[in-house]
């Protein structure tokens, strides 16, 4: 059993609690009249006993919660203040719910105890470049471990918005660009999260992909293509990970709010997917009382962001109405309870005090996932990895010297290893003002000088270029980091490095070719110095041990083994929209909102900051990222998948068996002189929205491999990736003949080349 699932699965046993412990405790219960709290007897019919217990008022009670923060005035003595929180029935041996951000770690974990901390993952962005579904499962279960010990029981986790712009703020919360990557990380990490028995979120349900007026935005794109893209990767995680809740997203989607969706929610989701979870809503993201109850929405959350308590009083008196059925009701409450039984949150409730967590252990969880996504974009001459027997070593800028950047909004954690730096947005918005750009206490200087004792080590924060390039003349080996800055709520204007970090990169490479520049980012970036340096690391935003996790990679403690979950554009024009939609309309808003005078005492909350709708057209419907560009014929300047070891790899003996359940096989031998990742990825080659050829990632893994050693790879391929969606007949058809398979290194790569025969399949949605 490996650590992760240690961790996952440590609750089973906790205090000495035991399965006869438990039947005995539901007998006891059942004996005094409440025959639900009995885990002997099945979980639909405990949930439709309690049901049938409950009154209108407690059955409302459950379908709407508050942000996490009126604890401190409704309950002082309770400290579980996350994201939110919702009543449970004491009365009936139902607990509350308590909602933490989870994506990165337990975002509100100061709640339990003043200067609680938690463990901070690197960016999701780097879990999904490992290419490894077990970093992502083992990220989860060590979020979910920590959640428990906390107090929560519900993780507002599992992320798997596509990357369809490469400026999306919030990138870096999300698992690329592909849909069978998304899908298998995202569906890994949540199944993670519930293996401690607490409840994990699906989000954001569906087309979250811009932060800027993500509040009053219509994303617009046919059913099909929204199927073949964002909607498959939703429906992956979903069958792998089984998440007990789905997260409806703030804009519309052709024409409705996502919250109150009937397309999205009700045919998709709970009819064609048959989830037998509940729908929560973001914060702030519900429009109304009757169309969202009849649309499919279970449950309101963050109920002070909405212009009323729409699942409140309103919906009471829809339901007496007869304008919402009260069956309705009922269904709402029912999935609430089914998911809150099938978790075992009533017969084994998250504790009401902090449990002792093993940070150490999770800090390797952390570091393990760092170096697993860490990509090696360059390394002309071998500049890496570096030696131990080094000189003179010049580090430079970054603020390498304090620590790592994280990403910004509510997955910010407080980690373990502290926040050495901490600075509000330049020129933000004063109703961010909570989202601070902040780093994580692991310094990659620390680290680099803790493998050079004999060494000189000299840091510049690089500010003057002119004194860096003179620093690096003549030094063996140059370290640049390089940042730039994601956050929730906003996105950016420009892929260009900030604050004259390209300049300060090419006048640090002329002075020694011999550079290497780490990237902390959150996504893609330009590289107008990328001829000129020797070697580029994407870090991406590391976590609570990056300043480690980047050592051991940059000096060969561990392979470079990460590969790009997302396309990396030559320049900002080959994207499929250029430039941020909206962006005019926000901007606009903001200059207003910043000239009215603020009301003192206002109890309502406009979270749309004014901002005008505005729609969103996605013209390259279901061929998202690397499809984009293959359709458009543009070359990137790094393909998805991209990605170099430290050692050298061979492929051999690709064969494809078609029929209903396709497969390939192949053998992957290590022909360098050192242990190494490689990351083998197989595309089928089918036609694209434009009836042209188009690639399409079917299968990909992860493999480790010592020098000389060969594997022997079988990977089946799920039909509907080589599929159409046909809307007419609402199914997934796969056209019968042959289907090229290619066997890459990335998705420009030309690889080995099979064939699927296929027989012409139709599957149900």
């Amino acid at each position: 059993m490996d650590m992760g699932t240690r961790t996952g699965r440590s609750w089973l046993r906790r205090g000495g609690v035991c399965l006869w412990a438990l039947l005995a405790a539901g007998a006891a219960q059942a004996q005094e009249g409440r025959p639900w709290l009995d885990p002997a007897v099945p979980t639909a019919q405990r949930v439709e006993l309690v049901l049938g217990r409950m009154t209108l008022d407690e059955k409302i009670s459950l379908v709407h919660g508050n942000f996490g923060s009126v604890l401190r005035k409704t309950r002082p003595d309770d400290k579980r203040i996350g994201a939110g929180h919702v009543p449970g029935v004491p009365r009936l041996g139902i607990p509350d719910l308590y909602e933490s951000d989870a994506s990165l770690g337990v975002a509100n974990g100061g709640t339990m105890r003043p200067g609680d901390v938690a463990t901070a993952l690197p960016a999701s962005l780097a879990t999904a470049a490992s290419f490894d579904p077990a970093i992502a499962y083992e990220g989860g279960a060590m979020i979910g471990a920590e959640a428990r010990a906390k107090g929560f029981n519900v993780l507002l986790a599992g992320g798997a918005n596509l990357t369809r712009d490469p400026w999306n703020g919030r990138d870096f919360e999300y698992l690329g660009e592909d849909p069978w990557l998304t899908g298998v990380m995202a569906g890994a990490a949540i199944r993670g999260v519930q293996d401690n028995g607490i409840m994990s979120t699906l989000k954001h349900f569906a087309l979250n992909a811009q932060e800027s007026g993500r509040y009053v935005l219509d994303a617009q794109i046919a059913q099909g293509a929204l199927r073949e893209s964002d909607l498959l990767a939703f429906q992956i995680a979903l069958e792998r990970g089984q998440p007990d809740s789905v997260m409806c997203a703030y804009n519309k989607v052709n024409g409705d709010w996502s919250c109150e969706n009937d397309w999205l929610l009700n045919q998709v989701l709970k009819r064609d997917w048959s989830f037998p979870g509940w729908v929560m809503s973001d914060w702030g993201g519900v429009h109304s009382t009757v169309k969202a109850a009849l649309a499919g929405l279970d449950q309101e959350s963050g109920q002070e962001l909405d212009q009323e308590v729409y699942f409140g009083e309103p919906l009471q008196t829809a339901i007496g109405k007869g304008t919402v059925p009260e069956a309705r009701l009922d269904d709402m409450v029912r999935r609430i309870l089914g998911r809150l039984f099938h978790r075992g949150l009533v017969d084994r409730p998250a504790p009401d005090s902090p449990q002792p967590i093993d940070y150490a252990a999770h800090g390797l969880v952390a570091r393990r996932a760092a170096e697993a996504g860490a990509v090696l974009l360059r390394n002309e001459g071998r500049v890496l990895p570096l030696s131990t027997a080094l000189k003179r070593v010049v580090v430079i800028g970054g603020h390498a010297d304090v620590g790592v950047l994280s990403g910004g909004g509510s997955s910010q954690v407080q980690a373990v290893s502290g926040s050495p730096l901490r600075m509000p947005i330049p020129n933000g918005p004063a109703n961010l003002g909570f989202i601070k750009i902040t780093y994580h206490g692991s310094s990659p200087l620390a680290a680099i000088k803790a493998r050079l004792p004999g060494a000189q080590v000299t840091f510049l924060d690089g500010a003057d270029p002119a004194a860096a390039a003179a620093a690096a003349t003549g030094a063996d080996a140059v370290l640049v980091f390089a940042t730039q800055w994601r956050t929730e709520a906003i996105d950016l204007e420009s892929l260009a490095l900030p604050e004259g970090q390209d300049a300060l990169i090419a006048a640090v490479a002329a002075a020694n070719p011999r550079t290497t520049v780490v990237l902390e980012t959150g996504g893609a970036v330009l590289m107008p110095w990328l001829g000129k340096v020797g070697a580029v690391l994407e870090a991406w935003y590391p976590g609570d041990q990056g300043g480690e996790a980047i050592a051991r990679v940059l000096f060969g403690e561990v392979d470079a083994g990460g590969r790009l979950p997302l396309t990396f554009p030559a320049r900002e024009e080959q994207a499929p929209r250029p430039q941020v939609p909206g962006l005019a309309n926000v901007k606009a808003a903001a200059a207003e909102q910043a000239a009215k005078p603020r009301t003192p005492g206002a109890t309502t909350v406009d979270i749309t900051g004014g901002v005008k709708g505005f729609d969103v057209p996605y013209v390259e419907g279901a061929d998202v990222g690397y499809r984009w560009y293959g359709r458009q014929g543009l070359k990137p300047l790094f393909p998805f998948g991209h990605g170099l070891s430290y050692s050298r790899f061979r492929h051999d003996g690709f064969t494809a068996q078609g029929g209903a359940r396709p497969s390939v096989r192949f053998t992957v031998t290590n022909t360098g002189d050192r242990p190494g990742v490689d990351v083998p990825q197989v595309y089928a080659v089918v036609p694209g929205a434009d009836g042209r050829p188009a690639r399409r990632l079917v299968a990909f893994q992860r493999v480790e491999l010592a020098p000389g050693q060969s594997v022997a790879v079988t990977l089946p391929i799920d039909p509907r990736l080589i599929a159409r969606y046909d809307s007419g007949a609402a199914a997934w058809a796969v056209s019968g003949g042959p289907v090229p398979v290619v066997l890459a290194r990335d998705a420009g790569d030309t690889g080995l080349t099979a064939t699927l025969a296929m027989s012409a399949l139709s599957l149900k949605p």
